[in-house]
């Protein structure tokens, strides 16, 4: 067995193992991790393209690149999966990705700053009030039915009341709130669909939302 352009030689053969020298710490790895993505700068180099890449005295493949960002780039090209330290820069892994070439862990990393990013700058919601005019017997199909992110806040009699039928209606005053949320470029998320309070019995009442 001897070491020929990073990879160990066995029988005129390269071996599945190859060592790199990332900025002075050397990663072992396996020509198949490596091929993995098949554009990449790892797969070109290990695939003898020509790439200028000096060696070691042990022969590893020497990358002038940072460590730290190193080792999950290559757990990334062995089981597919972004896993970083709680303390580790995803913008610093980012900009290893696109030195090697690595399409889809590009793409993944860009997608969690971008959803960072939204939620950093999302506007807070804003707390809307209504206030509806309603009928004693109409207060409990009003409550039950309010949809659409409405909740019932406070019930006020107004101290008025009226005949109907037979019996004496009291009305009130509900109020009711509702939160909008609006995303960074100011668009209101609302639903277009408004909760609307059937009366009970005929009648005039003015409780919809």
């Amino acid at each position: 067995m001897r070491m020929e352009g990073g990879e160990e030689m066995q029988a005129g053969t390269p071996a599945k193992w190859v060592r790199l020298n990332v900025g002075g710490t050397v990663f072992l790895t396996t020509r198949q991790t490596l091929c993995r993505e098949q554009k990449s700068f790892l797969c070109r180099l290990c695939q003898g393209e020509e790439l200028q890449s000096d060696r070691d005295e042990t022969g590893a493949y020497l990358i002038d690149r940072d460590p730290t960002y190193f080792g999950p780039i290559l757990n990334f090209l062995r089981h597919g999966k972004l896993v970083l330290d709680k303390d580790m820069a995803e913008e610093g892994v980012l900009e290893e990705a696109e030195f090697y070439n690595i399409g889809p862990l590009i793409r993944i990393i860009k997608d969690r700053l971008e959803e960072k990013d939204y939620t950093v700058t999302q506007v807070p919601p804003k707390h809307v009030y209504r206030v509806l005019q309603c009928q004693e017997e109409e207060l409990t199909q009003m409550v039950s039915t309010m949809s659409d992110g409405w909740r019932f806040e406070q019930l006020v009699n107004i101290g008025s009341s009226y005949s109907y039928g037979n019996e004496d209606q009291s009305e009130f005053l509900c109020v009711v709130s509702k939160e909008l949320y609006n995303s960074p470029n100011g668009l209101s998320s609302e639903p277009s669909h408004k909760a609307k309070v059937r009366p009970a019995s005929p009648g005039p009442c003015s409780c919809s939302l």
